[in-house]
């Protein structure tokens, strides 16, 4: 069969087309070209035909404005009408051209969440409050991410891709206080510390736990707003109870208190929400606040070993140190730790009445210079006694810890200056999880506080152990990620700009990629 056509600029005659149809693909849309093998003397070149628009690459239908809308074309058949019906999707109409709205905060946020999820603590959080999901983990991440007056947390998430990770949130002051007033409950927070431990106990597990407490002062009308005394320091508010996985240093638990509450008055409560939630300890490492009694007789009635430190004011230390100081000095006694040197003397002793135990005095030199400095200033130019002075000199640089378990005097003090880590967390509390940040006008609202802080703790603990072993700082790599933009588009379109070395350092390390994504639910910024 011989078959002719017409374009705008040839006339081709042939039995069977030599050619071949070449797509292409511009701006979402897809463009095609005929393209025709001729020989021009020795020459061989190829001839094209444009033919617009794919409407139909299956059946062959084209759109092209110069050929008057809609037509089809084949290799075999070459031109030919359009189709007596036409597709439903707008073929042959322009695509609408999609509008930037404005550009966000992308890699911070993005970060976050993808991290929380490589963990097995996203469920957790997300069980909380699942009618509330959105709103909570909203709140989490600007504690972590900036921080400041929840009033002006909603300028920030409507600047941040949280904004489309979670759009429900809308955050607002009585929305907050709302969901801080949800959280306050105890039955929901124990709900939520045995899901919590379930999860640790699958992971590495708990061995061992640290116990510490510090004051959160402030001004709320409430009855937890008490004075107190602690190490010298007077002031005026509640006192936070942290517990942490001794090895790792994971927070476990948190509880407020009354602020006039002494420390060793709270073990025997802190042990036993520990076993409502499932976590039986074996070994636990205590502050000198601790150290009563009573509670020594508590950890051995509970069958936990323990390392604790003992005040100088207790009969127990002046006994133990008076009896043992003279030849506390032999080179026997020398031990290297971080670098200093230090005597350390081990010795049995017996405590609350009946339980054998071990003590370690401790002398350590470098201390013992700067406190003989200040301590022997005054009683010098007083004109104590010999006998005095030979007395306030022995007890600079001097302390004592006791231990249920008889550990080597090189052992000792790697293991009690594990503490190090919940003051590390009480750091984190207080510098990246808005611990102290209480514009706050009650009890319950208090408590709420606290439970979003403890949670953005538990992240910020993650994230510092996974830079621990990067050049640089939590602080400093959600700094450069926040500089990471993305466009957001009227059609729900999102599109990150290109990341650089540091931020692909950063993705790299929990396996994620920035990628192009379509949101079907738009915030109200749009």
């Amino acid at each position: 069969m011989v078959r002719r056509y017409k374009t705008s600029n040839h006339m081709f005659r042939s039995c069977i087309l030599p050619g071949f149809i070449s797509y292409q693909k511009k701006n979402d849309q897809e463009y095609a070209t005929f393209c025709l093998a001729k020989w021009t003397g020795n020459a061989k070149i190829n001839e094209t035909v444009y033919l617009g628009r794919v409407v139909d690459k299956e059946n062959g239908v084209f759109y092209s404005k110069k050929r008057g809308g809609l037509f089809t074309f084949s290799v075999k058949d070459g031109f030919g009408e359009a189709p007596e019906k036409e597709p439903d999707s707008g073929f042959g109409k322009r695509k609408a051209k999609r509008k930037e709205v404005c550009s966000l905060d992308y890699g911070d946020a993005f970060f976050l969440d993808g991290f929380l999820k490589s963990t097995p603590y996203y469920d957790v959080f997300c069980s909380i409050a699942p009618d509330a999901k959105d709103i909570l983990l909203s709140l989490v991440y600007f504690y972590i991410l900036k921080g400041g007056a929840r009033e002006h947390m909603r300028d920030w998430w409507d600047g941040s891709y949280v904004c489309l990770m979670y759009p429900d949130a809308v955050p607002s002051g009585s929305k907050i206080s709302k969901l801080y007033r949800k959280l306050s409950d105890p039955d929901l927070q124990l709900r939520f510390t045995r899901k919590y431990m379930e999860a640790v106990l699958s992971g590495s597990g708990i061995h061992g736990i640290l116990i510490d407490s510090t004051g959160m002062p402030n001004a709320i009308s409430m009855d937890k707003r008490e004075v107190w005394n602690h190490d010298g320091s007077c002031d005026e508010g509640a006192r936070l109870i942290y517990v942490c996985e001794r090895n790792t240093g994971l927070p476990l638990a948190a509880r407020t208190i009354s602020g006039n509450i002494i420390d060793a008055s709270t073990i025997a409560n802190t042990i036993d929400d520990l076993e409502r939630v499932g976590v039986c300890t074996d070994f636990a490492i205590l502050d000198a606040g601790y150290y009563t009694d009573a509670n020594i007789r508590l950890l051995h009635e509970k069958k936990i070993a323990f390392v604790t430190r003992i005040k100088k004011n207790r009969k127990l230390y002046k006994e133990i140190f008076n009896r043992n100081r003279p030849g506390l000095e032999d080179a026997a006694n020398l031990v290297s730790f971080n670098g200093r040197v230090l005597y350390i003397k081990k010795v049995p002793c017996v405590l609350a009445e009946s339980i054998e135990a071990y003590s370690y005095i401790v002398l350590d030199t470098k201390m013992q210079g700067l406190e003989s400095a200040q301590a022997l200033s005054g009683p010098i130019e007083d004109k104590v006694n010999r006998e005095e002075l030979e007395r306030i000199r022995s007890m600079c640089g001097t302390f004592m810890m006791v231990s249920s378990e008889e550990l080597d005097p090189s052992e000792i003090l790697p293991l009690y200056y594990t503490r190090g880590q919940i003051e590390q967390v009480f750091d984190i509390a207080k510098g990246s999880a808005e611990l102290l940040q209480l514009g706050l006008h009650s009890e319950e609202t208090f408590d709420g506080h606290v439970f979003v802080s403890f949670l953005a703790v538990i992240i910020c603990h993650l994230l510092q152990r996974l830079f621990l072993n990067e050049r640089m700082t939590t602080s400093e790599a959600l700094g450069a990620l926040r500089n990471h933009k993305c466009k957001l588009y009227d059609n729900g379109d999102m599109v990150p700009y290109e990341s650089k070395k540091k931020q692909n350092l950063c993705y790299d390390l929990i396996k994620v990629k920035p990628q192009k994504k379509h949101f079907d639910k738009c915030p109200s910024i749009w």
